[in-house]
């Protein structure tokens, strides 16, 4: 299927979606060689510069691969933009409770498999998160990523480490950071010694209670901010 000619303005973002589509619609398989640079400015009716700075965005984000001396080749048709996409536009609550599963069994995973490194990175970032306060998100998001760390799953972390970023862009473009509960400071330390422990079912549980109280701040959020936008029924 021949692509359709980009228009003047944007012309590079506009050959980056249009092989976007391509990908996602099966037009070249995962080892596939893509069309040259030639082919493509031929196809789009754009000059060959702007087929290489696309193609380039598409290598960087993944999706393409250039073996020098032998073409572009698909590497993926899983577009990481895509979930990214659908991350930021998901509710709080929802990504709340995407973040409660992964918590919960890296928590788990944790107790089992920790050492002893695992474990003094635990502390130290348990102390800076009482030094820095019950409100700093990047200390707070530290601790959690020295609990998916103690996972030794390197799938695991950095799945953990793209989607945390957009957990806490979705939570401040949502509610705010004052909207939010403080940190629970002696749940974190519960967590903490449940893993020291290697309590997989205790360390599993102070997962998910961590998580308890910023869900249901979320959820009495969400039912205030309909009822407070409903319009009033009419009088008779």
């Amino acid at each position: 299927m021949a692509l359709r000619a980009a228009g003047r303005t944007s012309l590079v973002d506009s050959v980056v979606e249009q092989l976007r589509s391509q990908l996602a619609d099966g037009e070249w398989a995962v080892g596939d060689r893509i069309p040259t640079e030639h082919e493509l400015a031929q196809q789009l009716g754009v000059g060959r510069n702007t087929v290489r700075e696309a193609v380039r965005v598409l290598v960087h984000a993944g999706l393409l691969e250039s073996r020098q001396g032998n073409g572009t080749f698909v590497r993926s048709a899983a577009d990481p933009a895509a979930v990214l996409n659908g991350v930021r536009h998901a509710g709080a609550r929802d990504v709340l409770e995407l973040r409660v599963a992964l918590e919960a069994e890296a928590a788990r995973l944790a107790a089992v498999r920790r050492d002893t490194h695992d474990l003094l990175r635990l502390r130290a970032a348990l102390a800076t998160l009482r030094e820095e306060g019950d409100r700093d998100a990047d200390a707070d998001l530290a601790f959690h990523m020295a609990v998916v760390g103690a996972t030794h799953n390197a799938a695991f972390i950095e799945v953990y480490r793209f989607f945390s970023t957009q957990v806490h862009e979705v939570l401040v473009a949502a509610l705010g950071d004052r909207a939010m509960p403080p940190v629970d400071i002696d749940a974190h330390e519960a967590l903490v010694a449940a893993v020291e422990a290697a309590d997989p079912e205790e360390a599993e549980r102070c997962a998910r209670e961590l998580l308890r109280a910023p869900i249901e701040t979320v959820e009495a959020l969400t039912a205030e901010a309909g009822m407070t936008t409903t319009a009033p029924e009419p009088t008779r």
